[in-house]
C-alpha cells in the first residue's frame, strides 16, 4: 500500500480553515514574509515543527486528571522519574519545561568562553545556547549528509576520524563536553546507527570528555537501527534504546517531540555533583527540582507519553507515513533530502530553485509560496537559520544545505492531508519561475529566523 492506515481512531476532531487567497496575501504581508508571524488560526495545514505539536492519547488526557500540583514532591514528578530511570537508565533526572532548557542549564555550567563542544549538527537553540556562553559550536558529521541525493542508511553519523583529530589536537579542558543529536534534525531528521553511537562513546571515554545526547527522537533513531543496522532487527525499539544510553553520561530532551507531550522535557546524567548544581540553578529560573516548570499533570502526561513512543506499532506508522509522503513527492519531481529522516521531508530549496542565490534567501522564498498558494505552514532551514559573518573577512558564510523543512505532527494529520500537501507543491513545481527571492528588512541578534522581517524583490 501507498500509505499504511492510521493505528489509531478519531475521538475528537479540531476544525482547519483554509483562508481565501487574498486573505493569504494580506496575511502574508502584515507578517513580513515570516509564516512565524501568522496565527494558528489562519494555517491550513501547519508543518512548521514536530514540537509540542502531537495529539495526546486518550491515556495521557486520563493522566491529566490525576495530576498532583503539590509545590514539592507531587507524585507524577516520581512516576516522571521512574519512567526516565528505566527507559535511559540514568540514575538522576531534572524536570524543565522544554528541551532547550535543559541545554541552556547543561552548557552554562560547563562551557565557557573559547570552549569547544562537538556534535554531529547542532540544531538552531542547542548552537545559540552554546554560543551565548561564548562557547564554538562544532558540527563533524559525515560528508554524506551534506549531499542531498545521496543514499546512505545513517546520514546523521557524526565522523569518527574529524573527532579524533579535533580530540588529539586540542587540549582536554578546552572540549568541557560532546554532544550528539539524534536523529540530526539540521541535517534532514537523519538517524545515527548504533555502531557510530558506540565509537563515538568510546572516543570520548578514551580523551576524558562527558558525552551527551540530544535525545529528542530517541524512539525514531532506534527505530531506524532496528530496521536499517545488520544485527539489530530481532532486537525490541526498548532494548536498542537501553543500549545507546547506556553509552552517554548524559542527555538532554525535548519531550515535545518523542515525549508525544504539548509541554516538557528534562535533564538526565550520572554525574551527581553536576545534577545538584544544575537543581539549584534550576530553583532559580523554573521552579522547585520535582516540577521544574511544569504542572503535575503535565510530569504525568510526559512519563505516559515516553512509555507510548516505544510502541512499534505507532513507530512503522510514523516513519512509513513520512516515508510514502517523501516518495510521492519524489515521484512529482519535488528534491528532497534522501533516505527521508523520521519525523519530516527536507526540501532541496537550492535544487528547486536553481537560479536564486542565497542571499536572497530561496528557503524562505519557497515557504512564503507554500502559504501563498495553499496555507501551509513550514519552516526554512538555510540561510536565514544558520548563515553568519565571518568575523575576519567580514563576508557572509552561507550553510551547505538550504532547505525547507516538512515537520509532521505525531498522531495529527492524516494520509490525505499530506496528499494536499503535496498537491501545492506540485502546484508551484510547475510555476517555480514565478517566486521571488527576499530581503531582510528586520532581524535580532540571535535566533532572527523567529522574528526576523522580510520584503519581496
Amino acid at each position: 500500500m501507498a500509505f499504511q492506515p492510521e493505528p489509531w481512531r478519531v475521538k475528537v476532531v479540531e476544525p482547519i480553515r483554509l483562508p481565501e487567497r487574498e486573505e493569504r496575501e494580506r496575511l502574508l504581508s502584515e507578517a513580513g514574509y515570516n509564516v512565524f508571524g501568522i496565527a494558528a488560526e489562519d494555517i491550513f495545514i501547519d508543518l512548521l515543527t514536530d514540537s509540542g505539536t502531537s495529539a495526546m492519547s486518550d491515556n495521557q488526557w486520563a493522566g491529566l486528571m490525576i495530576g498532583d500540583e503539590s509545590y514539592a514532591g507531587a507524585r507524577n514528578y516520581f512516576r516522571f522519574e521512574s519512567t526516565i530511570q528505566e527507559i535511559f537508565g540514568f540514575e538522576h533526572v531534572v524536570p524543565v519545561h522544554q528541551g532547550r532548557v535543559a541545554e541552556n542549564l547543561l552548557f552554562s555550567s560547563l562551557v565557557e568562553p573559547g570552549k569547544i563542544v562537538p556534535n554531529n549538527s547542532h540544531f538552531d537553540t542547542t548552537r545559540a545556547n552554546v554560543e551565548v556562553q561564548g562557547g564554538k559550536a562544532l558540527d563533524l558529521v559525515i560528508d554524506a549528509a551534506k549531499h542531498p541525493q545521496q543514499e546512505h542508511p545513517f546520514k546523521g553519523n557524526i565522523d569518527l576520524d574529524r573527532v579524533r583529530a579535533l580530540f588529539e589536537s586540542t587540549p582536554g579542558e578546552q572540549i568541557p563536553l560532546a554532544m550528539l543529536t539524534l536523529t540530526n534534525n539540521s541535517g534532514g531528521g537523519q538517524p545515527v546507527s548504533l555502531a557510530n553511537i558506540r565509537a563515538y562513546a568510546e572516543l570520548c571515554h578514551e580523551f576524558g570528555i562527558p558525552f551527551y545526547i540530544d535525545a529528542c527522537r530517541f524512539a525514531e533513531n532506534a527505530w531506524f537501527i532496528k530496521q536499517r543496522e545488520e544485527g539489530q532487527g530481532d532486537r525490541s525499539v526498548a532494548e536498542i534504546v537501553r543500549e545507546i544510553f547506556s553509552l552517554a553520561d548524559g542527555c538532554t530532551m525535548s519531550a515535545k517531540k518523542d515525549g508525544l507531550a504539548n509541554i516538557g522535557g528534562f535533564f538526565a546524567s550520572r554525574n551527581r555533583e553536576l545534577v545538584e548544581h544544575i537543581k539549584q540553578r534550576l530553583v532559580l529560573i523554573e521552579g522547585f527540582p520535582t516540577y521544574g516548570g511544569l504542572a503535575g499533570r503535565d510530569l504525568e502526561a510526559v512519563a505516559r507519553g515516553l512509555r507510548e513512543v516505544l510502541d512499534e506499532g505507532y513507530l512503522r506508522f510514523r516513519i512509513t507515513q513520512v516515508e510514502a509522503f517523501g516518495r510521492k513527492l519524489t515521484e512529482l519531481g519535488i528534491p528532497i533530502i534522501r533516505p527521508t529522516g523520521g519525523h519530516a521531508i527536507y526540501i532541496d530549496a537550492k535544487e528547486f530553485l536553481p537560479g536564486m542565490p542565497q542571499s536572497v534567501f530561496p528557503g524562505q522564498a519557497l515557504s512564503v509560496a507554500m502559504y501563498r498558494e495553499g496555507g501551509v505552514r513550514c519552516a526554512e532551514i538555510g540561510s536565514v537559520m544558520f548563515a553568519r559573518t565571518d568575523p575576519e573577512s567580514g563576508e557572509t558564510v552561507y550553510p551547505a544545505l538550504e532547505l525547507v523543512r516538512m515537520a509532521i505532527p505525531r498522531r495529527v494529520y492524516t494520509n490525505s492531508h499530506l496528499q494536499y500537501v503535496a498537491d501545492v507543491l506540485e502546484g508551484i513545481r510547475d510555476h517555480r519561475d514565478r517566486l521571488r527571492g527576499l530581503d531582510i528588512v528586520h532581524e535580532a541578534p540571535v535566533l532572527r529566523h523567529f522574528t526576523c522581517r522580510f520584503e519581496e524583490l
